[in-house]
C-alpha cells in the first residue's frame, strides 16, 4: 500500500513539473474553457487506476495470507 501511495505522489509531482512549462495549446484550451474537461477526464482516469491497483493489492494480500 505504501508503494502505491509513493508511486502516486511521484506521478503527481511529475505532472506538476510538466504543468509549469508554458504550452500554447493549454492556453488556447483555457481560453475556450475546455481545460476543465481535460482536467476532469485526467482525474477520473487517475482515480480509476488507483482504485484498480488498491483492489488488486487487497486480492493479492488475501491470497498470500491463505497460503
Amino acid at each position: 500500500m505504501k508503494k502505491i501511495i509513493t508511486s502516486l505522489f511521484l506521478f503527481l509531482l511529475l505532472l506538476k513539473i510538466e504543468a509549469q512549462q508554458e504550452v500554447q495549446m493549454a492556453d488556447e484550451m483555457n481560453s475556450n474553457g475546455k481545460i476543465y474537461v481535460v482536467v476532469a477526464v485526467m482525474i477520473t482516469i487517475l482515480i480509476g487506476i488507483t482504485l484498480y491497483l488498491v483492489r488488486i493489492d487487497r486480492k493479492i494480500s488475501k491470497l498470500e495470507k491463505n497460503k
